[in-house]
């Protein structure tokens, strides 16, 4: 479903995932195309900045989670985009300072910045890589010198996955990070779905992706869970049973009030590494 050949590479025509990511969330690092293709976007789907900021405080609340309660301190953010927004590693190095931190991301754009970005930051690095070629990615010298792969890790995977096509088998790409991280790690992981949206907007906003440096590809629920088989999966709240769950709704203090459109356009989990 929704399967499209990959876009040309990054340029001044191309609009960057990343970017239009970084606009949505009130960052200075796009263009004018990312603008206007996001602008766009909200015209079909008003809530599409709700949601970019529902995706981010998914990924902070489980980042702060995993650090705060259960002491894991070294983390591996996959696809991470640009590290502007409150991201990983001011919100764990917050709680533990001596917490590590290794982005990755496959748009050169990202690279360029993330790198000037993090410069001085001790315990964080940006290494380029793809899901898509973990192996690359797990045997880079400077991810190597960082992360402890004997010891738990927290694998962030939040609004990457709906960028990957089924004939690249994302499932497959996320388990195989998986087998390289040892008991007691947990996969942080968020996708986009179409479940509660109609086939218009689903359709019109894939077609808008066509023109952008990956395509998008929307998923229901039951292929979102396909990506925790085999791991334990947390209950998202106090009072929930274990599972995937919408994104506003993990960790939420109030799941009423966290549950919206923007939130029900998110699924979302966190499940441990037997």
């Amino acid at each position: 479903m929704f399967e499209t050949e990959k876009a040309p590479a990054d340029n001044s025509r191309t609009m960057s995932v990343a970017r239009i990511y970084d606009y949505l969330l009130g960052g200075s690092n796009h263009r004018e195309i990312d603008r206007q293709a996001a602008e766009q976007i909200k015209l079909l789907f008003p809530e599409l900045e709700d949601w970019a900021w529902c995706n981010r405080g998914f990924h902070q609340r489980a980042a702060r989670w995993l650090t705060s309660e259960l002491g894991i301190s070294q983390f591996l953010d996959i696809g991470s985009g640009l590290p502007t927004q409150n991201n990983t590693h001011e919100v764990v190095q917050a709680i533990n300072p001596a917490a590590r931190v290794v982005y990755v991301d496959n748009d050169p754009m990202v690279a360029e910045q993330a790198t000037k970005l993090l410069q001085g930051v001790d315990g964080t690095v940006f290494i380029p890589g793809d899901l898509r070629d973990s192996d690359s990615v797990f045997s880079n010298p400077e991810l190597r010198q960082l992360i402890d792969f004997s010891e738990p890790v927290g694998l962030l995977m939040t609004a990457v996955v709906h960028f990957v096509s089924d004939k690249s088998d994302p499932w497959r790409l996320v388990a195989r990070c998986l087998d390289k991280l040892s008991s007691g790690s947990y996969l942080v992981l968020s996708q986009g779905t179409y479940d509660k949206q109609t086939p218009e907007v689903v359709d019109r906003a894939t077609t808008l992706y066509q023109n952008a440096n990956e395509q998008l590809y929307p998923r229901g629920k039951a292929e979102v869970e396909r990506f925790f088989e085999g791991l334990e999966l947390l209950p998202p709240y106090e009072g929930a049973k274990p599972g995937v769950t919408f994104g506003g709704l993990w960790g939420a203090e109030d799941p009423e009030l966290a549950d919206d459109d923007a939130s029900r356009a998110l699924y979302a989990g966190v499940a441990r590494k037997p």
